[in-house]
C-alpha cells in the first residue's frame, strides 16, 4: 500500500514563498515517477511539475521558472519550491505516483 502525505502549504503573500512537502511510504519515491498537480475552486486539476526517474523535469508553463521540483531519497520524500507566488497559484497541491494521491495541502496566496 502506496501512501503520500503532503505537507508545507498555508498562507503567503503575493511574492513570497512555500516549500510543499510529500513523503512517500510503501514504494521508493527515487525511482518513481512523480507528480505535482494542483486544483483551484471551480478548475479542472492541473500539473504543476513532474521528475522522471532519471531525473528529468517538466513543468506547468504558469510556473516555469518559479517552481522547481526535487526529491530526497534518504527521506523518500519530494519537494515542491515555490518562489513568487501569484494569488492564481491559490489552489489544493497533491503529490501523485502512479495511481496513487496524496490528500492535498491548501496553499492560498493572498495579501
Amino acid at each position: 500500500q502506496v501512501q503520500l502525505v503532503e505537507s508545507g502549504g498555508g498562507l503567503v503573500q503575493p511574492g513570497g514563498s512555500l516549500r510543499l512537502s510529500c513523503v512517500a511510504s510503501g514504494t521508493t519515491i527515487s525511482l518513481d515517477f512523480l507528480a505535482w498537480y494542483r486544483q483551484a475552486p471551480g478548475k479542472e486539476r492541473e500539473l504543476v511539475a513532474n521528475i522522471g526517474r532519471f531525473g528529468g523535469t517538466t513543468y506547468g508553463a504558469s510556473v516555469k521558472g518559479r517552481f522547481t521540483i526535487s526529491r530526497e531519497g534518504a527521506k523518500n520524500a519530494a519537494y515542491l519550491q515555490m518562489n513568487s507566488l501569484k494569488p492564481e497559484d491559490t489552489a489544493v497541491y497533491y503529490c501523485n505516483v502512479g495511481r496513487w494521491w496524496g490528500q492535498g495541502t491548501q496553499v492560498t496566496v493572498s495579501s
